[in-house]
């Protein structure tokens, strides 16, 4: 007996459906968003409800977990990220940018663990022989390679169950398609579905899939939020294109931390890992030049060093223009209100410019501390001694606040050759002797006594 037709109008952005068209969409306000869908759906029927497999459940205690779970990717910050290898029957996206490295970086992961495992790479945006050419330049020699250039699923489905590989990488989700759906690759319905096929491949046969998602113009991955719920893993490449520099993030993870981040640069050969990105991020930093001051954020587990920089200068226009890079616009007004009431700097005839060296974009509250007096310096025309390091959160009435892991961020200073380090007043008892013994602490209660001790 033949099924229902039935029509939906799906939202491109959000993936909100309705039976009728709306010019706007209810969900998320996005403006003509909404598609029109065709779906069928079969009659049911009692004799189809018995032939249903009843469910089963098993007791914890009887299931087995097999010791070696992960696969070494070959790159520690990749494996990082990934709470410490790609685990067997996961299902992960990698997002970012278009051109950030995404597809770069899983030839060269490719190319780092084919001698000892067989990996299916699946490409519906290019041919056998562009792929071929990339891994030329990225110098990918690896013979347990095999590429497959498709965008039917069942068929790639299919070949995984037959040839069984270690590891599936698809490029891109968007490009994936199956026929018996009505409407077009990289629709809500297809993206969906395609990744719900991939998750109960991956689950069966244990193995571990890569899924390559492209990003709207907002900079969020293209497609239902639903995507993120289904996959195991969320990955998300970062950084300016015209900088050297990627941060690969992890948006969620079932199978470990999202704090850590991974570090790469781009080079002619391919992406690069950064072990130290402390030292890479302030090496070259200018001396004895005002408006400069080095920050300490905690990236996961992980403490790293960048430079702040801070430009005041009188403005020419009516209005004087404020702009941040690599921090949050909305904080540094704060931390000009704050310099402005609590301690006379006055910015209402400044130009003022925040900027992060190096393409990192300082989230956490410890950073406001060296923002504070990097603005300070540029605005006196003082330069702060080279060899200081200072972090600390920064509170409405002009106090700086405790941080977390001060100890850890300590050390990492002190390793890196550092002589002083200003930290808050109320983290220095918690400071260990040992450590104590290593760098210069100053303890400061509020932003003038953090200015005074820098210079």
């Amino acid at each position: 007996m033949s099924g229902k037709i039935k029509t939906v109008f799906i939202c491109n952005e959000c993936g909100y459906e309705n039976p009728k068209w709306h010019g706007k969409c209810p969900s998320c306000g996005q403006w003509d968003s909404m598609t029109e869908e065709v779906r069928t759906f079969k009659n049911s029927s009692s004799k189809s409800n018995s032939a249903y497999i009843p469910a089963s459940a098993k007791n914890l205690y009887t299931i087995k977990s097999d010791e070696e779970q992960r696969y070494k990717t070959g790159m520690s910050e990749f494996d990082r990220v990934l709470g410490g290898g790609l685990v067997k029957g996961s299902l992960v996206l990698l997002s970012g940018d278009p051109g950030i490295g995404k597809s770069t970086i899983l030839l060269q992961i490719c190319d780092k663990i084919g001698g000892d495992e067989q990996i299916l790479y699946v490409s519906g945006e290019e041919s056998a022989s562009q792929i071929k050419l990339r891994a030329d330049r990225l110098h990918v020699t690896t013979s347990n390679l095999f590429i497959m250039c498709e965008t039917e699923v069942f068929g790639i489905v299919d070949y995984i169950k037959t040839q069984k590989p270690d590891i599936v990488i698809i490029d891109s989700i968007q490009t994936m398609n199956i026929t018996e759906l009505s409407s077009s690759s990289g629709s809500i319905t297809q993206v969906r579905e395609s990744t719900n096929l991939f998750m109960r491949t991956a689950k069966e046969l244990s193995i571990p899939i890569i899924i390559v998602g492209h990003v709207n113009k907002d900079g969020n991955i293209a497609g239902p939020k639903v995507l993120e719920h289904i996959v195991d893993a969320v990955l998300y490449f970062e950084g300016e294109r015209h900088l050297s520099y990627r941060l690969l993030r992890a948006i969620k993870n079932r199978y470990g931390s999202t704090n850590e981040i991974g570090v790469f640069e781009m080079l002619d050969s391919g992406l690069e890992q950064v072990t130290n990105p402390s030292l890479t991020l302030i090496s070259g930093r200018p001396k004895n030049t005002p408006g400069t001051c080095v920050a300490c954020v905690m990236e996961g587990s992980r403490p790293i060093l960048a430079e702040v920089q801070g430009l005041v200068t009188p403005t020419g226009f009516g209005n004087p223009r404020r702009m941040a890079t690599g921090f949050d616009y909305n904080r540094m007004s704060m931390l000009i209100a704050v310099l402005e009431k609590r301690d006379g700097y006055f910015f209402g005839n400044m130009d003022t410019y925040v900027n992060v060296v190096g393409g990192l974009r300082l989230n956490e509250p410890a950073s406001d501390l060296s923002v504070t007096l990097a603005l300070i310096s540029s605005f006196k025309d003082v330069s702060i001694l080279d060899d200081v390091l200072a972090f600390g959160e920064i509170g409405l009435t002009g106090e700086v606040r405790a941080v977390n892991s001060c100890e850890q961020r300590i050390k990492e200073a002190a390793r890196l050759g550092f002589k002083k380090c200003v930290i808050p007043k109320d983290n220095f008892k918690s400071i260990s002797t040992a450590v104590k013994k290593e760098i210069e602490i100053i303890s400061v209660k509020n932003i003038r006594e953090a200015f005074e001790s820098v210079i």
